[in-house]
């Protein structure tokens, strides 16, 4: 079933608009943007305050996520990259908090039909954890050829992902794919520089038993029922609960590039969140809490390149549009033989709670 899907997207792909310039570019343009991001943010962590840090800078309206004040710098940093940028070539960037609307073409005043490519950029994915020093944050970037409006994360060619780390380390991960041409990593000694090679190895394990599988359940709303589904899913894969003993283990990662992550190099076998289903579902679609949004998945290229499934929960790809307003739910399996044991189990409980 999964092979059918991404053999239709791909061919779709194909018919469309290539990236101007080779691979290699693209790779060294958003390696050079991480960077800069990546080196500002973690000196400004190391010299300001947790409170200063986690103070609101901007509310936002309707549904605009909350922006704190690490969030503000981030946006200049990639804002002045991008207008360095587009002196040489023009595309638009579609990230939250840099227009309205989520997009911004450079240089200014070009057009947007004619831009050459699609830039999605999430500076900072995981800032609850990062602003209190508790655990790594991620820079997200996916590129896409310019299809208009229709571009989605199918479209996406290359992408990169950095980590931003806490205080108290000294060494972060970088990991990028080029569609079809596979995934890779390295991790890096963050004062000197020096970089060693960083295996992405997903698990091979058929079973969740004595591993971590995530369904994601952070925030007020909608709690019971994704723990009902939870329960339900486990109970389903390794059977009931055994007194005295721990049969799975749950990772509430505040960071789906770090979910990702965990699933690329082999910690986590199954990592779902279905927030998006369950508000639609309880809430009719209104007054929808905090869920993933399209940048926030704009590096799954990446683990399906490193053997990963990602998909929507029905198991279909993940078609949606590049923009900072589509509220998304996604499944990722470590492997494809994990998939094809858990996935119709998943789509049955879904179904059964008619959220799919």
């Amino acid at each position: 079933m999964f092979d059918k899907h991404r053999a239709i997207a791909d061919n779709v792909s194909m018919m469309k608009r290539e990236l101007p310039g080779t691979y290699h570019d693209f790779l060294a343009q958003l390696k050079a943007l991480h960077a800069r991001l990546q080196r500002a943010l973690v000196q400004h962590h190391r010299e300001t305050a947790i409170e200063s840090m986690s103070a609101v800078a901007h509310e936002g309206e309707g549904e605009g996520d909350t922006q704190y004040a690490i969030d503000v710098d981030a946006d200049r940093i990639l804002t002045e990259f991008c207008e360095e940028w587009g002196r040489e070539v023009p595309f638009v960037l579609v990230s939250e908090g840099i227009s309205d609307t989520g997009e911004r073409v450079f240089p200014v005043g070009a057009d947007s039909h004619t831009a050459r490519f699609r830039m999605i950029v999430d500076p900072i994915d995981g800032t609850r954890g990062l602003m209190y020093d508790k655990r790594s944050a991620w820079i997200l970037t996916g590129v896409a050829p310019n299809n208009g409006d229709g571009t989605n994360l199918q479209d996406i060619e290359v992408a990169l992902q950095t980590e931003i780390p806490t205080t108290k380390q000294d060494r972060y991960d970088v990991q990028w794919a080029v569609r079809e041409q596979g995934a890779a990593g390295e991790r890096r000694d963050l004062n000197s520089g020096e970089a060693t090679s960083l295996a992405l190895r997903p698990s091979s394990s058929t079973t969740f038993l004595h591993g971590f599988a995530t369904v994601s359940n952070f925030f007020p709303g909608g709690k019971a029922l994704i723990a009902e589904i939870e329960d339900e899913l486990f109970t389903a894969i390794v059977g009931e609960a055994k007194p005295g003993k721990a049969q799975i283990y749950t990772d509430q990662y505040i960071s789906t590039g770090g979910q990702l992550n965990e699933l690329m190099v082999g910690h986590d076998r199954f990592i779902c969140d279905i927030r998006s289903l369950v508000h639609a579902r309880l809430l009719g679609g209104r007054d929808v809490p905090l869920c993933v949004r399209p940048y926030d998945l704009c590096t799954e290229l990446i683990a399906r390149e490193a053997g990963c499934v990602v998909v929507h929960p029905d198991g279909s790809p993940l078609t949606d549009p590049l923009d900072t307003k589509t509220n998304m739910s996604w499944v990722g399996h470590a492997n494809c033989h994990l998939c094809a044991r858990v996935q119709p189990l998943f789509e049955e409980i879904l179904r059964h709670h008619r959220l799919i």
